[in-house]
C-alpha cells in the first residue's frame, strides 16, 4: 500500500478512469479502506494495507461465478490457523480457511469487467501437483518457525511453531534462487558456438512469473571474445495482454481495466524444465567468455533501475 510504485499506478488509474477506479485498486492493496469507505485514505488503518485486522477477520471465501469473494466480519474475535492460541486481548478461533490457499484467492485471482483473467495465480496453483495435493501457498510464502505469535501477551503452548508474515515473493533473491535454477553449457560447431541454457521452475506451485502480466523473467546470454567481439541474445518469459483492438498493453493500470486478449504466454509452468539454445558466430580457435543471467523484471513503471528489476542468478563459462 505504501509502495511508491503502487501509489503512482493508483494516481494514473484515477486520472484515466475516474475516482471509481480507486475502489478496484484498493480492494487488494488496502482492503480495510474499502470496507470502511475510506477511499480517500484519511485513516491510519487504511495505510496499513493488507493488515492483520483484514486477514484475521476473514471467515469464508466463495468461489462463485466471477471473482473469488471473501466474507469479512470485523469483530473482537480473530480467526487463524492455530488451534491452541489464547489471547488476553481479543477472542480467538481456529479457522481451517487460514491453512488453505483459498485464503489467498480473493487478491490473487481476478477477471476484469471484460472477462480477461488479469491475475491467475490461484487457478495456476489449482492446476499443479501442489494444488492437487492441497499444499497451500503458505507452505512457501509463510515459513513456520519456533517462536511467539504476534505479541508475547498471547499465551501459547511451549515449543509452538508459528507462521512468519514476511511473505517473500518476486522481490526476494532467496525465494527466486530457491525456485528457479539454470545450467549453462557451450560447445563449438565449426565457426559457431552453440550455447545451451536449461532453465527450470523447480519449486513454485504456479507459473513464473505470476501475478501482473507486465512481469517478466529475462534470460540474457552474452559472448565476449578475446578478439573484441561482443554478442548478446535473450529469451523473455511473460504473458502479453492486449486491448480489444489487439494493441499490447504496457502500463499496469491499463492491463487491469482494458485487457481483453491474450497475445502470448511464454512463462515457465510449475515443475517445467526448458532448454534454450543460442548460436553465436565465433571463429575456430578464438577464446571467449560466455555469460548467462536471469533477471526478474517486475516493475516497468519504476523510475530507478534497482526498482524495476532484480538479477538473481549469473553463470559463466570460458570457451577456448
Amino acid at each position: 500500500m505504501e509502495s511508491r510504485l503502487f501509489q503512482d499506478a493508483l494516481e494514473l488509474a484515477e486520472q484515466d478512469f475516474g475516482p471509481q477506479s480507486r475502489k478496484l485498486c484498493l480492494g487488494c492493496h488496502a482492503p480495510v479502506a474499502v470496507r470502511t469507505g475510506d477511499l480517500a485514505l484519511r485513516q491510519k488503518v487504511s495505510w496499513e494495507g493488507v493488515t492483520c485486522e483484514y486477514c484475521h477477520s476473514m471467515r469464508e471465501v466463495v468461489l462463485a461465478a466471477g471473482n473469488p469473494r471473501a466474507r469479512i466480519e470485523f469483530s473482537p474475535v480473530k480467526s487463524g490457523p492455530l488451534k491452541d492460541a489464547v489471547s488476553g486481548e481479543h477472542g480467538v478461533e481456529y479457522s481451517p480457511l487460514h491453512t488453505s490457499a483459498l485464503a489467498c484467492a480473493p487478491c490473487h485471482e481476478y477477471n476484469n469487467a471484460l472477462g480477461f483473467p488479469v491475475l491467475t495465480t490461484f487457478s495456476e496453483w489449482r492446476a499443479t501437483q501442489a494444488g492437487a495435493a492441497g499444499q497451500p501457498c503458505q507452505a512457501c510464502h509463510m515459513d513456520r518457525v519456533a517462536g511467539e505469535v504476534v505479541d508475547p501477551r498471547i499465551r501459547r503452548a511451549r515449543e509452538a511453531r508459528v507462521n512468519l508474515h514476511l511473505m517473500p515473493g518476486s522481490h526476494s533473491i532467496e525465494q527466486l534462487t530457491r525456485t528457479i535454477t539454470a545450467r549453462l553449457s557451450a560447445v563449438r560447431e565449426g565457426d559457431q558456438l552453440k550455447v545451451t541454457v536449461e532453465v527450470a521452475n523447480r519449486l513454485a506451485g504456479h507459473r513464473v512469473p505470476t501475478g501482473s502480466p507486465l512481469r517478466q523473467l529475462q534470460l540474457t546470454v552474452s559472448l565476449e571474445s578475446y578478439d573484441g567481439r561482443r554478442l548478446q541474445d535473450q529469451r523473455i518469459y511473460r504473458r502479453l495482454a492486449a486491448d480489444a483492438q489487439g494493441r499490447p498493453l504496457t502500463l499496469e493500470h491499463l492491463v487491469f481495466v482494458k485487457a481483453a486478449k491474450l497475445v502470448s504466454d511464454t512463462r515457465l509452468g510449475a515443475g517445467e524444465r526448458r532448454t534454450e539454445v543460442f548460436l553465436f558466430a565465433l571463429p575456430a580457435g578464438a577464446p571467449a567468455t560466455v555469460k548467462a543471467s536471469l533477471t526478474y523484471y517486475y516493475s516497468p513503471m519504476a523510475r530507478q533501475e534497482n526498482q524495476q528489476r532484480l538479477t538473481f542468478l549469473s553463470l559463466r563459462r570460458l570457451v577456448r
